[in-house]
């Protein structure tokens, strides 16, 4: 759909040109770090899996002791790979084994070991990352056998028993009812798990553990539904959290579509360590560029904090800061579901205009990413008549603004976790509005001067004297610039310093030795 809204172009030159001076420093300060998860994302994407009788990974086990022995700085590629040319294992798996009995030593080599082992490493991670490659290869096959979702936006349903085997049967039957992509939300509190349970699991709080057994059997079953219903269903997870690097690889390695992948979430939100987040995301996003995995953000998540107007300016600089470091990361403009939120009190006068406005700034400002919108959660009662209605409300907003990635609402939410009839119900909400006034857009154009032209201009602007007070940040000890604006409570009136949260003792600055043969071929 072509943005009905015309913003002043100069406004929008200069939205990007702040949004690139404030992420500038943030991908320096990721460019020099290495973090724990990176560092066992490169051993998962060399065949590194299972774990120990404790259900502790073989790649947490093998990474510490390099970490114990020599420091993260250098990387584990160099010590664990020189390890294997020097003979202490026939293999990795065997390698962590007995480097975590304590029968191993590690050391940084130098010289032609050095050589042998970097030469090692990046054979057999290179093995990993054509992989990704060949996957990618075979979801577009896959979408031109079978066939794509005829339109968008793209219905988008979450998913999520706690038993992936239960969630299996209600994702088929979900697509079987028109959904477009299945999302499994991850288990309460595993973002804050510094390490991914191993094998299919069946026990789960408010989701379904993120593990690579359990992408493999998400994604055949879709792939069996797909082929039923003539059209590729897509598969979503969640890439966020301590462990996020990891995650992507294993979606990378299992053919998921989409990633929930946030710039600040895990801060915000999770209260990690901002140093950690931004150089995992960094690396989890040039593996989801490679992989062809569109991200959707979480610009939602800060108006369930934060009020929806007076902090609708954050929503639109975190978009733009989430398009700047995604592009940085070689995502391109298809792969940028960028999130926003139908999250204005419905009480508040002329709270649908305001939201026609939001969702109109977001299309005018990224004409070609597919946006994702997310339902109303916040002003939810727990009387689902009313709560229908707004989200049949929600829906004619994303018909209206031409969204690429519509998640369905549920009348029950703030009740009870839905069950298949809500789901259904909800499903119906979506196909008549769809059907009704799924091409009003042709019809909508509002007034250049009217009340959504103004307040889209003003959010903008809003937008960019805040980009300007975070660049006003004089660089110190805690960072300045954006990490001094999350301290300060800017997006989602949460505090977190850059020195606070968890996992910082996770993060390492990189050694001027540093060896990553990921990262080498993924920047390349």
């Amino acid at each position: 759909m072509k943005p009905v809204l015309q913003l002043d172009a100069a406004d929008v030159r200069r939205a990007r040109t702040l949004a690139r001076r404030v992420g500038r420093p943030i991908v320096r300060l990721a460019q020099s770090h290495t973090t724990v998860s990176v560092e066992r994302a490169t051993l998962r994407l060399a065949g590194l899996s299972g774990a120990d009788t404790d259900g502790i990974p073989w790649a947490n086990r093998l990474a510490d002791v390099v970490r114990a022995d020599v420091g993260l700085e250098h990387g584990v590629a160099l010590p664990v790979w020189d390890a294997l040319v020097r003979g202490e294992a026939e293999d990795l798996l065997t390698l962590a084994q007995k480097a975590a009995a304590g029968s191993v030593t590690m050391r940084v080599p130098t010289g032609r070991d050095l050589q042998r082992a970097s030469s090692l490493a990046r054979r057999q991670v290179g093995a990993g990352l054509r992989q990704i490659d060949r996957r990618r290869r075979e979801r577009e096959r896959l979408v031109q056998r079978v066939g794509d979702a005829p339109s968008k936006p793209w219905i988008y349903l979450i998913v999520a028993t706690g038993d992936i085997y239960e969630d299996i049967p209600q994702a088929q039957l979900a697509a079987r009812e028109g959904a477009d992509v299945i999302a499994v939300i991850r288990s309460t509190g595993q973002s804050l798990l510094d390490y991914v349970p191993e094998g299919a699991t069946r026990e789960g709080f408010a989701g379904t553990y993120a593990t690579q057994e359990n992408f493999r059997l998400m994604r055949a079953a879709l792939d069996e539904t797909s082929r039923e219903l003539g059209r590729y269903v897509r598969l979503t997870n969640y890439a966020s959290g301590l462990c996020m690097p990891e995650i992507a690889v294993m979606a990378g390695l299992e053919r998921l579509d989409m990633m929930l992948n946030d710039s600040m979430y895990g801060i915000l939100f999770r209260d990690i360590n901002p140093v950690r987040t931004f150089v995992d995301q960094r690396f989890s996003r040039q593996v989801h560029a490679r992989a062809g995995i569109i991200i959707n953000t979480g610009e939602d998540n800060y108006l369930t904090t934060a009020d929806a107007v007076d902090a609708a300016h954050t929503v639109t600089t975190s978009q733009l800061l989430n398009e700047y470091f995604a592009k940085e990361a070689g995502l391109e403009d298809w792969q940028l579901g960028l999130g926003h939120a139908f999250e204005i009190d419905p009480t508040l006068p002329d709270s649908f205009r305001l939201e026609l406005a939001h969702a109109l700034l977001a299309r005018a400002l990224f004409p070609k990413a597919p946006l994702k919108w997310m339902p109303p959660t916040r002003h939810m009662t727990g009387d689902v008549f009313r709560g229908y209605l707004l989200d049949g409300f929600f829906n004619l907003a994303g018909a209206l603004t031409g969204q690429g990635i519509l998640l369905v609402g549920m009348m029950t939410e703030a009740v009870v976790t839905p069950w298949l009839s809500d789901r259904d119900l909800a499903l119906q909400n979506v196909r008549y509005v769809l059907n009704a006034a799924g091409n009003l857009h042709e019809d909508f154009h509002p007034a250049p001067d009217g009340f959504i032209a103004q307040r889209a201009t003003r959010v903008l602007r809003e937008s960019l004297d805040l980009m300007e007070q975070i660049l006003a940040h004089p660089p110190s000890s805690t960072g300045g610039g954006l990490l001094d604006a999350i301290a300060d409570g800017t997006f989602g009136l949460m505090r977190r310093p850059a020195d606070g949260g968890r996992g910082l003792d996770g993060v390492a600055e990189k050694a001027d030795d540093y060896f990553n043969p990921a990262s080498e071929a993924m920047e390349r």
